[in-house]
């Protein structure tokens, strides 16, 4: 993963978006987020890119859900996907996930079916 990205605890995440840390497992839980254990003390981060500012407030990308989906599919677990997600993708350009927040989805998945 990037050294240059910005990685949030749960309980900094859900207060980013004004919620519960509970809230936050439970979008672990169903897939529309990736966490990952890092550091020493292996604390459970998630990458800070992943919150866009929404029409009421910051929220979680909306696409990032279906491509983690695909990632999955393809074998990946959260750490490989945020590994994915982080790097520089030679065809994008960027990184895919800085891809899906200028709205390049469709880009970012067929390279990511690819991996399947």
């Amino acid at each position: 993963m990037t050294d240059d990205t910005d990685w949030l605890t749960v309980p900094d995440f859900a207060e980013v978006l004004g919620i519960t840390p509970s809230q936050v497992r439970e979008l672990i839980r169903e897939g529309h987020v990736l966490a990952v254990r890092r550091g020493e003390r292996q604390v459970m981060q998630l990458p800070a890119g992943v919150i866009v500012d929404g029409e009421d407030g910051p929220e979680v990308l909306a696409t990032l859900r279906g491509t983690l989906t695909l990632l999955r599919d393809a074998g990946f677990d959260d750490a490989e996907s945020a590994d994915w997600l982080l790097h520089e993708e030679a065809e994008l350009g960027m990184t895919p996930l800085a891809a899906l927040r200028e709205g390049r989805r469709a880009h970012v998945r067929r390279i990511a079916q690819s991996l399947l």
